[in-house]
């Protein structure tokens, strides 16, 4: 299994666990007593979080726990609101010979106002509105208005934008503040045994941002590389074990596991331990070499990837279909043999890309969002352009779309289509690049020959290179504050 080399670990991560507290109930019969014990924490071997950049986590909490012989109830407490129930493992490590598991609960019936109202229906309860006003009696209906009935028999309905104070004689049985799993489990013998829990949760996540600094000669790039890991989930881990897998997961969809509203990023200590990287299946594999605590509804970052002076490439690309940067554009309809129109939309826009190899990084790449800054004469380094990559290996090159050039514009128009016969057709395209910079440009001119998949260029004022079967490219020079017209005849012929 290969070994990525670690890279420096920098500011703010984004992670995102869950806390366990955990309920012994033991007896030496069928009575139940209760052991309360305190936050989950990360002493050996304590929790471990495996985050996928899907939305999925999978969460480990292992620890030493006393069972007495006979009848026992456990209850991990504080777990993840966005929890699979149907995926949680119980396991003892020490003697699992001596456990059996009779049941499994995951219980969810949260305190809230609605609830306490539904178990109190046909109960006494008291409220007080906002005008001082105390009303007392029989709750007949808690859904939107309240409706009481008093002991005189008379009914009040009161809205409950209007209630101030609810008063209720006690909490309702099965009722619990925070979710809750529950175990019901027969011992052999009483004694303390290392456990393992195990399940997965939604509402976590992670992704790669990346930071890329242009270099005033615009020829290079610095490079920073961030985990954002966000945690929604409606739990904390503490001191965690922290894991990252990059890649595309195979999953059955599973409802109410996600929760994908972001918050703020939380600095981390300079000069931390690297994140080191190495290979896991066909996915990359991320580990937090150190404990790491992630408080629910947080983003955290760690840069994970640094690199300085890689060798970058600017240039102009010129698309006058708008494939690239509009696919919509080139989602022809008709008959691309017989329709003079077909495929003649045409876009002002001259999209400036940059491009570099992802070999002078020394690294794998997640998928992510890029940024890309530049110095102004002041130092300030200013947002010149946004985009995103897919996951891309070590010695890829990776090219990026920028935005478009204010001073460069282009215009492509059809100026001839005739059918020399039934089974073939010729057209022309003059393609005007005009220039308002004080120095030349170059620029790509990228034309899609989209009418049949037989075609040849019969005329051409420019020289252009086959990029695959249905594109071409032009290199096209445009002189300072001038303008440069390509023209091309390309004939299409099919059975």
């Amino acid at each position: 299994m290969k070994k990525k080399g670690v890279l420096p670990l920098g500011i703010g991560v984004m992670l995102i666990l869950t806390v366990f507290m955990v309920w012994h109930l033991s007896s030496p019969s069928l009575e139940t007593a209760i052991l309360e014990t305190p936050t989950a924490e990360a002493a050996e071997p304590g929790i471990a979080l495996t985050v996928y950049n899907q939305g999925t986590a999978l969460v480990r909490d292992r620890r030493m726990m006393s069972f007495a012989a006979g009848f026992n109830e456990i209850a991990f407490r504080d777990v993840a609101a966005s929890i699979d129930p149907t995926s949680v493992l119980f396991r003892t490590l020490s003697n699992p010979d001596d456990i059996a598991i009779l049941e499994q609960n995951y219980e969810y019936d949260l305190v809230g106002v609605s609830a306490l109202l539904e178990k109190y229906l046909d109960q006494e309860i008291e409220v007080i509105t906002d005008d001082g006003t105390r009303y007392s009696g029989t709750l007949l209906s808690g859904r939107g208005d309240l409706i009481i009935e008093a002991s005189s028999g008379q009914v009040t309905v009161i809205r409950m934008e209007q209630v101030r104070e609810f008063s209720f004689p006690d909490l309702p049985e099965g009722l619990i503040t925070r979710p809750t799993l529950v175990w019901h489990i027969m011992a052999e013998e009483s004694g303390p045994q290392e456990i393992e829990v195990t399940y997965l949760t939604g509402g976590i996540s992670w992704q790669a941002d990346y930071v890329l600094l242009l270099s005033a000669e615009e020829d290079s790039i610095d490079m920073d590389g961030w985990i954002t890991l966000t945690n929604q989930s409606g739990a904390t881990f503490q001191d965690a074990q922290l894991k990252l897998i990059a890649g595309d997961l195979q999953r059955v969809p599973e409802p109410g596991m996600a929760a994908d509203e972001m918050v703020f990023a939380e600095e981390m200590e300079a000069g931390a331990p690297a994140v080191e990287e190495r290979e896991f299946f066909e996915y990359h594999l991320y580990e937090i070499p150190r404990p790491v605590t992630v408080q629910d509804n947080e983003n955290k970052q760690i840069e994970f990837v640094s690199a300085s002076r890689v060798p970058a490439e600017t240039f102009y690309v010129y698309d006058g279909q708008g494939c690239w940067s509009n696919p919509w554009y080139c989602s022809f309809y008709g008959y691309p043999q017989t329709d003079p129109g077909y495929g003649i939309a045409t876009v002002p826009d001259v999209m400036v890309m940059l491009e570099f190899d992802t070999e002078n990084v020394d690294a794998d790449l997640p998928r992510g969002n890029i940024r890309l800054y530049q110095e102004d004469v002041d130092g300030a380094a200013l947002l010149i352009g946004e985009d995103t990559i897919d996951h891309t290996p070590e010695g890829e090159t990776i090219r990026l779309y920028v935005g478009d050039a204010f001073d460069i514009v282009g215009e492509r128009v059809q100026t001839d289509f005739r059918r020399p016969s039934e089974n073939s057709l010729e057209e022309t395209y003059e393609i005007t690049l005009r220039n308002h910079k004080d120095e030349a440009v170059e620029v790509r001119v990228v034309e899609h020959l989209f009418r049949w998949s037989e075609w040849s260029i019969l005329r051409s004022n420019n020289d252009y290179t086959q990029m695959d079967s249905s594109t071409i490219e032009f290199s096209v020079r445009v002189p300072a504050d001038g303008e440069t017209t390509l023209r091309f005849t390309v004939r299409y012929d099919w059975p």
